[in-house]
Parts: C-alpha cells; structure tokens; sequence
C-alpha cells in the first residue's frame, strides 16, 4: 500500500470512529432518559410492593374468615408486584452497566481522536508519521472485540433476569407460603415444600450452566482439554445434538490466554451451529503439536455464505464471525471459515504456543 492509499484507510477509520463517538453519545443521552423514567418507576413499583405487603399481612390474620379465590388473588397480586418491581430493578442495573460501559468505551475514543488531532497539528496536517495506519487498525479491532464482548455480556444478563432471577423470586414467595400454612395446613405445606424443593433443585441446575458459561473453574483448575470434554458432553444433551471431540497430542497445559481464548471461541462457534446451522453432527478435533495447537469444528448444516455474514454482521454490528477473527489475528494465529449454502461449515484455526 503506497502512502497515499496509506493515508486514505487512515482517514476513514478516522471518520468511522468519529461516526461511532458521536453516535455513543446520542445513545448516552437516551440511556440517561431511560434512567430517569426507570427510576421514578421503581420508586412507584416500590410504594405498591408495600401497600400489597400490608394487604397480605392483614389477610394472614384473618385466613379463616376469607375465601380461597380472594387469598389467591392476593398473592397472585403480591408475586405480580414482586416480579414486576424485580424486572425493573433488573432494567435499572442493566442501563446503569451499559451506561458505565459506554462511558469507558467513549473515552477511549475519544482519546483515539485526540490523538491522531495531536499528532496531525504536530507534523504540519500529516498525522501518518506519528499515527499510522496501522495502530488506527489496532484501535479499530479492539473496538470491535470490546463490541462483540459488551453484547455477550448483554446476552448473558438476559438470561440470567429471564432465567435464574425469575426462578428466584418465585423461590421466596414458595416459601412464604410454606412458611404461613405450617400452622394452618400441616398436610397442604407439606406438598408446597416438595414444590419448593424441585424448584431449588431445577434453579441450581440452571444457575450451574450459566457459571460454566460465564467463566468454568474447570478451565482454570484443570486446562482447556477436560474442560472441553465437559463442555462437549453438556452441549450435545443439551441441544440433541450428535457430537464427536477428539483430541490429539499431549495434554499439556497451554497459557491461560491461549486456553481462554481456544475454549471462548470453540464455544462460540458450536451456539452457532446450534442456534442457525440446523445441524444433526458435529466434528471437533484438537491437536496439540510442538510449536502451535490446531482446532478444527466442522457441521453438516445448511451452512452460509460468508462474505455475505460478514458483511450483514458489520451492517447490523453483529461483531461473532468478525471479532474471532481480529482475536485469532491479535494473537498471532489464523482462522479460516469454509462454507457454502447447504454444504455445512467448517472452521479451522491455530493458535501458536508460547
């Protein structure tokens, strides 16, 4: 690339980021909107919760005199409090963790602009010789990688309010019913706490996943092969899916970033064959060889085209395919997607060992 191509590619990563700075602060605006209606919801929420609180603590006191219709209708009202205070609160803390995010990740940008500003006003208008090309890519790359990481993290608090939290609320309000028939209905409590107990139990079954999903000690403890192996098994009863791992070479432990990075991206890809390749098999292999580790998935789904992805992932800021990819680069390795509409998909990628 001549010195004028140089300088173009430069220029329009520069306006991109410009773009995208100012379109974090239209979205930091809104954000602050949102907040503050969020707030004053939660603080009304708050007062009903305590008014239906009132209503429950009067009908415990006289649960001979009222109908079994009006004492389920109390604490239909009181659990549809709850969950909706929750729900709010959950949209609260949420709109607070992208606001913080989005905050940090202006002022990144922020500083990316001032930079090259700096460096363009310090060598007479040409920001090439002090601002290259080449780190504007880096930057460009670490945004999409921050990106496609913020939007896991989204994705993940979304299950886990849909998920987990919800289970949990209804864990308390199962056990504030055992807790008040004890003495009415020895026989009745009796059944609700076998209630509560397969509730408990299918509760921690879920929250279990998502640990592993978030962050599995297993990873940490015994390295990225066992790991796997668990992960593996898992996915394939979890999803119905046919799945073959096989590992070659010595199972040695490799970098924590090496292993962190194989295991993310690994996962990455098999949610994608479960969730868009209409799959029935799939193939992983690891190799482990003196100087590099080899990974290869491949599925005998309905596979896609990937410049188009690519392409509609930027449009959309859908950052998977994209980011795995500036994530195998950063770390020196390699990553090939071969694809084609009804052909399946096979992705294969290296990583060197240190």
């Amino acid at each position: 690339m001549d010195e004028q191509q140089e300088a173009l590619t430069l220029e329009q990563i520069i306006a991109d980021t410009q773009t995208e700075y100012e379109q974090i602060q239209k979205e930091l605006k809104e954000i602050d909107m949102l907040l503050q209606q969020s707030v004053k919801e939660v603080e009304k929420l708050a007062q009903r919760n305590a008014q239906i609180s009132n209503k429950l603590r009067l009908m415990e006191s006289n649960l001979d005199t009222m109908s079994r219709q009006d004492i389920r209708e109390i604490y239909k009202a009181a659990q549809d409090a709850q969950n909706r205070l929750f729900m709010m609160r959950g949209q609260v803390e949420q709109l607070q963790g992208k606001q913080q995010y989005l905050e940090r990740f202006s002022e990144r940008l922020r500083l990316i602009l001032d930079s090259y500003q700096r460096s363009g006003s310090s060598s007479g208008g040409s920001a090439i010789d002090d601002f290259s090309a080449g780190e504007a890519q880096d930057a460009s790359s670490i945004i999409n990688i921050i990106n496609a990481q913020e939007s896991e993290r989204l994705h993940l608090s979304k299950q886990l309010h849909d998920g987990p939290a919800q289970s949990l609320t209804n864990l308390i309000l199962q056990a504030e019913i055992c807790e008040r028939l004890f003495d009415k209905n020895p026989a009745h409590a009796k059944t609700e706490l076998s209630n509560l107990k397969e509730s408990v139990i299918n509760t921690f079954q879920k929250i279990r996943e998502y640990i592993f999903q978030l962050r599995p000690m297993m990873l940490d403890d015994l390295g990225l092969t066992p790991t796997l192996r668990q992960y593996v098994k898992e996915f394939e009863s979890k999803h119905n899916l046919s799945c073959n791992l096989l590992i070659a070479g010595p199972e040695q432990r490799l970098p924590p970033h090496t292993e962190v990075a194989l295991f993310r991206i690994i996962q990455a890809l098999l949610n994608n064959v479960a969730d868009h390749a209409n799959a029935t098999r799939v193939e992983i292999s690891l190799e482990v060889q003196p100087d590099r580790i080899t990974a290869k998935i491949e599925d005998d789904g309905s596979g896609f085209d990937v410049q188009e992805a690519k392409s509609m992932a930027k449009e959309r800021n859908q950052m998977g395919l994209i980011s795995m990819q500036e994530q195998i680069t950063m770390l020196r390795g390699g990553i090939e997607f071969d694809s084609n509409i009804g052909q399946g998909t096979t992705v294969s990628l290296w990583l060197p060992i240190e």
